[in-house]
């Protein structure tokens, strides 16, 4: 199914304290209607006054896990964007709290497929985790050298089976 067809119409809540990617995922989510938050409280103050079908949250500067804790309390599902937090540790945790999809900030310019990826799994009342991670495990592979995932391998031994 075509992506831009599942973002038409949704509601998205963008969090980053970097006024040029809010500004870039606001035009790569044009489909949407998007909220943007450059601060903690500011994004808190959305999620208490309006209903959202998915959050792109940063992780640094806005306090981007207390954010994924009340997200994932609200059922949101939610993407953590990252450029300076892209370790394997950043991945486990965010997995490990609810996020639906970790997302380094140089594949922002797919954003639309991760956010269609999440919302449609959801829908079916399924697990995301399988098709963004497929998409960026080449990637998490060259950032963090092949041999990466032995140092949790119980961890990500479950993951591969959900």
């Amino acid at each position: 199914m075509d992506h831009q067809h599942i973002l038409k119409g949704k509601r998205i809540l963008l969090v980053d304290d970097e006024p040029d990617i809010l500004e870039t995922l606001e035009e790569l989510l044009y489909d949407c209607k998007t909220d943007s938050a450059a601060t903690f409280e500011s994004a808190v103050s959305f999620l208490k006054n309006n209903p959202y079908d998915a959050a792109i949250l940063d992780i640094m500067g806005v306090k981007g896990y207390s954010l994924l804790k009340i997200t994932h309390r609200l059922n949101i599902p939610s993407i953590m964007l990252t450029a300076h937090s892209l370790t394997p540790d950043n991945l486990k945790r965010s997995i490990e709290q609810g996020a639906d999809a970790y997302v380094p900030k140089d594949k922002l310019v797919d954003i639309s497929l991760f956010v269609a990826d999440v919302l449609s799994a959801r829908k079916q009342g399924e697990n995301a985790n399988s098709t963004w991670f497929s998409r960026l495990n080449p990637i998490f592979d060259k950032l963090f050298g092949k041999e990466w995932r032995t140092s949790d391998q119980a961890f990500w031994d479950e993951f591969d089976k959900r």
